[in-house]
């Protein structure tokens, strides 16, 4: 999150400087965007990236436990549905346990991995591919404005880049809220932020499940 003209916080999402205080919950204070409807953590409450990787680093994504990758399919299945023959694959923040990525590589898809802390290779972000998956990764992000920037930068035109986020409709639940309860979550979207996320970069959009999102870039 940055800092605009007088000192205002930006909106990390959109960079507007349309943040108010939403609420605080447990000395963590979270902002609301008026433009892109996204809810912030402050950054003053953000974890350290040792912390972070800490916390990543105790996930269980086992690659071939059969109740995790029903809940990666929530993704997959409609995007397999999109994706030509011979259709390359970027794992946008694959994490420890690449597991979506054994999956499309199943399908007969070439694939690559790119995490910042468990393969960072920046190879990866040097070529462009007809698709991305970036799945529970989103609402960790401290500069989303900025990787939405590479990630549109990184599809071929007509690619198709496929998010996987809890989004956020409650605000009533908020407080008690699972997804807000990881301390590793700071960005919280709504179907209207990936909506507004869409107009700006000319993408379409589509919500074919819940808490996921799929995008074609034009060509």
């Amino acid at each position: 999150m940055v800092e605009g003209d007088g000192g205002r916080l930006l909106c990390p999402v959109c960079d507007s400087g349309t943040l108010q205080t939403f609420r605080t919950v447990m000395e963590k204070r979270y902002l609301r965007c008026g433009q892109c409807l996204a809810t912030v953590m402050a950054p003053e409450c953000h974890l350290t990236a040792d912390e972070e990787r800490a916390i990543y680093a105790l996930h269980n994504n086992d690659t071939g436990d059969a109740g995790y990758r029903r809940f990666l399919s929530k993704l997959s299945e409609p995007l397999l549905a999109k994706l030509a023959d011979g259709a390359r694959g970027l794992d946008f923040g694959c994490g420890p346990g690449p597991a979506l990525a054994d999956m499309m590589r199943e399908a007969g898809f070439d694939m690559t991995l790119y995490d910042p802390f468990f393969h960072p290779a920046r190879s990866a972000l040097e070529q462009q591919y007809d698709f991305i998956t970036c799945t529970e990764v989103v609402e960790h992000l401290h500069r989303p404005a900025e990787v939405f920037r590479q990630l549109d930068s990184l599809l071929m035109p007509e690619g198709w880049l496929g998010i996987m986020t809890c989004f956020q409709t409650d605000d009533d639940r908020f407080d008690q809220w699972h997804y807000r309860r990881d301390p590793t979550h700071v960005v919280f979207y709504r179907e209207q932020t990936f909506a507004w996320l869409a107009g700006r970069y000319g993408w379409q959009y589509e919500v074919p499940r819940k808490d996921v999102v799929l995008i074609r870039k034009p060509g």
